[in-house]
């Protein structure tokens, strides 16, 4: 009981973020994954590819240090760091903070890197239009039955690192297997963000998104 009341309560903040950000025009993506799985290169990669075309935001969450956040900035985006300081998820009510520090006007994406953990982000809204898994394949592809409140929870799963296929004992195709099994509706894009693979069409999934939020309504 006690738990659904604090998520009920961040269920009220995220309805309130959503509807701020629908009225903006704004894109949202709530990126999870596990440490170093590689949602800060998957940005990085993101802003070098569309920077020229689209306004891109980024809110990090990390549980100390601001080395991801460095690497951002050295992109020409300022992106708004939020220490956890340990803690294991980020909450509406830390991105609705956050949003105070940014001018939303220009931006078209707004991409919120949340703490490195398969377990708590699952059932934290984040006002987010779209949940996204990045999931690095030396992981294993058992990643999904370990963690199927993530993968059911996401609308996208990026298999990142797939260079490194020929070297490790999983597959790209056996880690698609296991997270269609738990979420046969998944969207997935197989990427490397070392050589570039697949990221042409992660971007057009991300361009669509973006189309998509300028009919968006309050709705």
């Amino acid at each position: 009981p006690i738990e659904k009341q604090v998520t009920a309560l961040n269920d009220a903040f995220a309805a309130e973020l959503r509807k701020n950000l629908r009225a903006h025009r704004v894109f949202t993506i709530n990126l999870v994954g596990a440490p170093g799985s590689g949602k800060t290169s998957l940005i990085e990669q993101t802003i070098r590819r569309l920077h020229r075309e689209m306004g891109i935001g980024v809110i990090m969450g990390g549980p100390q240090t601001g080395l991801d956040s460095e690497r951002i900035a050295a992109l020409g985006i300022q992106p708004v760091s939020i220490y956890t300081q340990g803690g294991c998820h980020l909450d509406a009510a830390a991105i609705q903070k956050a949003l105070q520090t940014i001018d939303l006007a220009p931006i078209d994406i707004l991409f919120v890197e949340n703490i490195g953990n398969l377990l708590c982000p699952a059932a934290w809204d984040l006002g987010e239009d779209a949940r996204v898994v990045v999931a690095s394949l030396p992981e294993g592809a058992s990643q999904p039955i370990k963690y199927p409140d993530t993968y059911l929870s996401a609308r996208c799963l990026v298999i990142n690192k797939t260079d490194l296929e020929p070297y490790l004992p999983d597959t790209s195709e056996a880690l698609l297997k296991n997270a269609l099994l738990i979420h046969p509706g998944l969207e997935v894009f197989q990427v490397s963000c070392l050589t570039g693979n697949g990221l042409d069409a992660w971007c057009s999934w991300v361009r669509q998104g973006v189309q998509s939020g300028k009919g968006m309504t309050d709705a």
